[in-house]
C-alpha cells in the first residue's frame, strides 16, 4: 500500500470516531439535561395554618347550540346569453 491510502483511511477512521464520540455525548447531554427536576422549594413542618385555593362553582351550557345562517350582502344576476 501506498502511504497516502494509509493516511487517507487513518483520516476517515478518525472523522468516524470524532463523529461517533460526538454523537454519544449529545445522547448524554439530552438525557441529562430532560430529566431536570421539578422545583424544590423547601418544606416546613409545622409552619401555621394551611391555606386553601378558592372554590370553584361550575354550571350547565345551554342544551341547544345557537345557530347562524349566513346571507349575501350582494345579489348577482346573470347576463344575457348565459342561463336557461
Amino acid at each position: 500500500m501506498e502511504w497516502s491510502e494509509v493516511k487517507s483511511k487513518q483520516l476517515k477512521c478518525l472523522a468516524a470516531g470524532i463523529g461517533a464520540s460526538a454523537a454519544v455525548t449529545m445522547g448524554v447531554l439530552g438525557v441529562a439535561f430532560s430529566d431536570a427536576p421539578a422545583s424544590t422549594a423547601p418544606v416546613t413542618v409545622g409552619a401555621g395554618e394551611m391555606t386553601l385555593g378558592e372554590t370553584v362553582t361550575t354550571t350547565t351550557g345551554a342544551t341547544e347550540l345557537a345557530t347562524s345562517f349566513a346571507t349575501p350582502e350582494v345579489t348577482a344576476s346573470t347576463p344575457e346569453g348565459f342561463g336557461p
